[in-house]
């Protein structure tokens, strides 16, 4: 299927690895010109390297940069010469119990993943209303729908975007010019992220083998997804199809929520 979003501008945060980079991989595909981000310098011009070589047909444009930095935020809109589609992406805040965590973490955690997408769509999406087309995919978490004990700082901040989001998305000045909003909710997918929170999980066992197999069993689909079909769902929301999706929480979990909505 054509995307029909060929020669588009897409930014594309934390893209450097795990699912930002399975998005940007998958726009690439599809023609999509990339302004890509990332803390680490080295991580993010080694991936824009593997693109360029993969599509040379694309520009691939790097800023590296904490997102959450407002210096960063303006390099990053700077960059792209224009603004189809925003992926906002960003590393969850580290597990733990909610008793060991001040305000100052709190105040960390909603920045970066509620305060910061939010600033880069108030700075795209009436461009984009403009322009008549817009796509913005915000990363979430599936803890947003399915709660995990030792992420509450994740649940909290990212649960406040898809209220947020919840509501802008419906706005007939967006809606009604081809903008779209929507949240796709990871699950278990193989990405350093999960290794991180398993890690953490298995402190209580002391066996970390057994506490990843325990959560691979879990999943209906007896897998973890990976960065690369994540990535072809963000495309299609990205595409000229997805007109008519907005506003939507799309949980890609293999199964794992047991609920029926």
């Amino acid at each position: 299927m054509d995307l029909g979003i060929k020669g588009r501008w897409a930014i594309v945060c934390a893209a450097s690895q795990g699912l930002g980079k399975g998005c940007a991989e998958a726009l690439a595909g599809e023609g999509v010109n990339l302004v890509i981000n990332a803390r680490t310098v080295a991580t993010l011009e080694q991936t824009a390297a593997e693109l360029r070589g993969r599509f040379p047909e694309i520009e691939v444009v790097t800023v590296a940069g904490d997102v959450a930095e407002p210096a960063t935020r303006q390099a990053l809109l700077t960059a792209c010469p224009q603004v189809d589609i925003l992926v906002n992406n960003a590393g969850g805040p580290p597990p733990g119990d909610f008793r060991d965590w001040d305000r100052d973490d709190w105040l960390k955690a909603l920045d970066a993943n509620m305060l910061t997408p939010i600033e880069l769509i108030k700075a795209v999406v009436d461009k984009m209303a403009e322009r008549g087309f817009g796509r913005v995919v915000n990363i979430t978490s599936g803890a947003v729908k399915a709660p995990i004990d030792i992420l509450g700082l994740s649940n909290g901040a990212r649960s406040g975007l898809t209220g947020f989001i919840a509501g802008i998305a419906r706005q007939q000045r967006l809606a009604g010019r081809n903008v779209t909003l929507n949240n796709l909710l990871p699950g278990a997918f193989d990405t350093a992220r999960l290794h991180k929170t398993l890690q953490a999980a298995s402190k209580v066992s002391g066996d970390l083998q057994a506490t990843t197999e325990a959560r691979r069993k879990a999943i209906p689909a007896a897998r973890f997804g990976s960065p690369e079909e994540f990535g072809a769902y963000c495309a299609f929301l990205c595409s000229a199809h997805g007109g008519y999706i907005t506003g939507q929480n799309l949980l890609i979990d293999g199964g794992a929520y047991p609920g029926t909505f």
